[in-house]
């Protein structure tokens, strides 16, 4: 993995939390029951991780970094991207991807929620 560190900085978000789905053989990380990444395979096996990003960001992004970050695999390509794990995208990049998606999952939760989350 080109981004052994992805695990760790995803866990370090507020709120977030991970678990495994066997039935998809992909780790998921939440915010109260919504998936902000999912880490997993393509058909192939190479892995990925998903995030829910912005459509116009996600769309600037998969034509910036063309055949390492495609729209959501498995997922709804208007909102989701899938970063292939052994690519050459910035660190910076990937980092601002999983700060978005954070974001984005953090606001759709009730505002009783975000701040329990935040404290």
């Amino acid at each position: 993995m080109n981004y052994p560190w992805l695990d760790e900085y995803l866990l370090s978000k507020p709120g977030a939390e991970k678990d495994y789905k066997p039935e998809w053989d992909a780790v998921r990380y939440m915010l109260r029951g919504k998936m902000f990444c999912m880490m997993a395979g393509d058909k192939e096996g190479k892995p990925i991780a998903s995030f829910k990003l912005e459509p116009e960001y996600g769309a600037f992004l998969r034509e910036q970094y063309k055949g390492d970050i495609i729209p959501g695999y498995y997922m709804n390509k208007e909102h989701w991207n899938s970063l292939y794990v052994k690519s050459h995208v910035p660190e910076e990049i990937v980092r601002d991807m999983a700060d978005r998606s954070h974001r984005l999952i953090l606001a759709s939760l009730s505002k009783k929620a975000q701040k329990e989350i935040l404290g």
